[in-house]
């Protein structure tokens, strides 16, 4: 009988936050080691829970939440998302231009399979969110990496954005902040990419999942309030400032030139249809997340313990000779790079593949998020101080075992 074969889209993709050495540890857990796992940033595992008001308003109108909604979302959701770019000062938005989705995850492969023909490129930060990658070339399109510089506290190089425009071009994706760095972009960075759009009339998608969790006085700037004359998409969710990812609540909003944008805009409203509807029950906590105390701003002041732990694992990881990174200044994460001359390691699948199998710690390669020098690693934040200390000492070892002598 002849093998039955999984579709050749599928061939060249990859999600290597659980890929190959994820499955690894998972057979490793089935032979009953403890793995600390710092590959996923799922809040919720580490004991942060989503607050009370966005339990109770789910609760509360569960019965509510048995039917179907409009296929674009509750008219309550969009309205909280609508007075949001209010208070941020975007001006215009309507609720027509807002989409609930079940998490940004669905929102960004709905709005590749809107627009995408088969060889068209996309432009994709470099390391990147890797689900960005999967989504363009899933959808027939050809993913173009740009270079976030980390001399330049990992802003993308406008120069290389610039020089990788084709004709084929109809899009640029924006993580800020940024999974996996932490970056935070500067203002005259987003202003030129802004720019580039569109003088080359490129759609603007903007994730920006973690714009509320900053460090040290960092700022966030929309990218949609410096964009007019091309259309931008602006996705974001409950899952990370809110700490609810497997709630799956996300919203993509629209604005600039949307009256350019006609036919893509009914392609996304067809699928968004032909879905029914996001998940209803969650969307009744959007309002209240929007709305309500932002109790993240306690968790990333010097005194939360976000900011504690990611503060501990920059500084343990950069005492060790070998190891730089840049200082984060938001999302969830720090992104070490290996001085690969001072150590026995090849490249950063051994390094995360043996560290898995000798130490037990799982984190994620660089090049699973799109990063071509083979010499990075992104460490998730969100463990306990005591877990993480246990974690990073373990990290620590292993690399004193692998250093060449001097």
């Amino acid at each position: 009988m002849d093998e039955i074969l999984k579709s050749e889209r599928l061939t060249n993709l990859k999600y290597d936050i659980r890929g190959p050495v994820y499955e690894k540890s998972l057979e490793l857990e089935s032979q009953g080691y403890k793995i600390i796992s710092l590959n996923i940033g799922n809040p919720a595992t580490f004991g942060f829970d989503a607050p009370d008001e966005i339990v109770h308003d789910i609760i509360l109108n569960i019965r509510n939440a048995q039917g179907y909604s409009d296929s674009r979302g509750l008219f309550a959701a969009r309205k909280a998302v609508m007075h949001h770019t209010q208070n941020i000062g975007l001006p215009g938005i309507t609720i027509n231009d807002i989409y609930i989705g079940n998490g940004v995850s669905e929102l960004i492969m709905l709005s590749m399979q809107a627009l995408l023909n088969e060889g068209d490129e996309v432009l994709i930060p470099s390391p990147d969110y890797p689900l960005w990658t999967a989504s363009v070339a899933f959808c027939g399109g050809k993913p173009v990496h740009y270079i976030c510089d980390e001399a330049a506290d990992w802003n993308p190089d406008l120069a290389d954005i610039e020089s990788k425009i084709t004709a084929r071009t109809r899009a640029i994706v924006v993580i800020n902040p940024n999974n996996p760095t932490g970056a935070v972009y500067d203002k005259s960075v987003l202003e030129g990419i802004a720019r580039i759009a569109e003088q080359h009339k490129l759609i603007v998608f903007s994730d920006e999942i973690y714009d509320r969790i900053l460090y040290d006085g960092a700022v966030h700037y929309p990218i949609s309030k410096m964009v007019n004359d091309t259309l931008c998409i602006t996705m974001g969710g409950l899952s990370k400032n809110y700490r609810a990812a497997g709630f799956r609540g996300g919203w993509m909003i629209m604005s600039g030139a949307r009256h350019r944008a006609k036919s893509y805009i009914e392609g996304l409203t067809l699928l968004a249809s032909m879905r029914l509807c996001a998940n209803v029950p969650t969307q009744y906590a959007i309002q209240t997340a929007l709305g309500g105390y932002q109790s993240i701003k306690d968790l990333v002041i010097p005194t939360g313990r976000l900011y504690k732990q990611m503060m501990l694992a920059y500084n343990r990881m950069t005492a060790i000779d070998g190891i730089t990174c840049v200082k984060p200044k938001g999302a969830l994460y720090i992104f070490p790079r290996i001085d690969l001359d001072q150590f026995h390691i090849a490249d950063d699948e051994q390094f995360v593949y043996e560290l898995l199998t000798e130490q037990k710690v799982l984190v994620v390669a660089g090049n699973g998020f799109n990063y071509f020098d083979k010499n990075h690693f992104r460490i998730v934040c969100l463990p306990t101080v005591d877990e993480l200390t246990i974690a990073l000492d373990r990290i620590e070892a292993f690399l004193e075992s692998r250093r060449k002598a001097s």
